[in-house]
């Protein structure tokens, strides 16, 4: 574990496009255990960082640790191999393939059993196909969709293909989850919906990190709120007090808070 128990942190990370600056020396941390929400206008850097943590951008200045280890200059899934998982504002799912049929193939890029056992279908590759049915079925479960596990994705209803995209986040057994938008395009019921499910994922040890602007959505579940503005954090802490914060409130322009 990292100081302190720190499980993600950014040091000075910067971030250009052209001669633009998206990110400007931007410091985070989350702790094990931990639910950060990331607010911010619109171009505020929020996805940008998003990029840069994942390792689908590569920070122009600056360094991203995970615990001890830096991330900085990993590929996408080397990242997610050392525990960082990503849900995405548009759900990308198999729409053509059933709930349960979509979190087994998330959960076979980390089978244990290689190629040669599933051609040869070894005791070891069927051991393997029957723990990860039996933790689909508990993934299926954790986000309540046991009774669509044979549902096509395409023949859901919006909120719960964003609960499936979530299962599939949990497939890889994270230690923290980046969520772009959780809520984007549902109504409130499912928004509640999800917080439920969110809350049940934190308690079992999954740092949470999230984009959001819903916000009351992320003034509830975020711990601690972290706010952004032209690429830089103009403010962090707990929700009431970054709810009153004047630069915030002037960097809405007194809207959306």
């Amino acid at each position: 574990m990292g100081e302190n128990g720190i499980l993600l942190k950014t040091e000075n990370v910067t971030k250009r496009f052209g001669g633009l600056s998206a990110l400007t020396e931007v410091e985070i941390s989350i702790k094990r255990g931990e639910i950060v929400g990331l607010i911010g206008p619109n171009g505020s850097g929020k996805t940008t960082l998003f990029n840069c943590i994942s390792g689908f951008y590569k920070p122009d200045a600056g360094r991203v640790f995970l615990e001890a280890e830096e991330i900085t200059r990993l590929e996408p899934h080397q990242v997610a191999r050392r525990g960082i998982s990503r849900t995405f504002q548009l759900a990308k799912l198999f729409y053509n393939l059933t709930a349960v049929d979509n979190i087994l193939v998330a959960k076979h890029l980390t089978r244990k059993a290689g190629f040669l056992a599933s051609l040869v279908k070894t005791r070891k590759y069927r051991d393997d196909e029957l723990a990860a049915l039996e933790e689909t079925e508990h993934l299926l479960a954790l986000v309540g969709l046991s009774e669509k596990r044979d549902h096509t994705a395409k023949d859901l209803p919006y909120g719960s293909q964003r609960l499936l995209t979530l299962a599939i986040a949990l497939s890889s057994n994270p230690k923290l989850i980046l969520l772009d938008e959780p809520t984007a395009g549902m109504n409130q019921k499912e928004a509640g919906k999800l917080s439920e499910v969110l809350t049940t994922v934190n308690q079992k040890g999954v740092s949470l990190f999230l984009v959001e602007h819903n916000m009351r959505f992320v003034m509830g579940l975020a711990e601690r709120v972290i706010v952004l503005n032209y690429g830089r954090v103009i403010c962090e802490g707990l929700p009431e007090q970054v709810r009153k914060d004047q630069a915030v409130i002037d960097a809405y322009l007194g809207g959306a808070i």
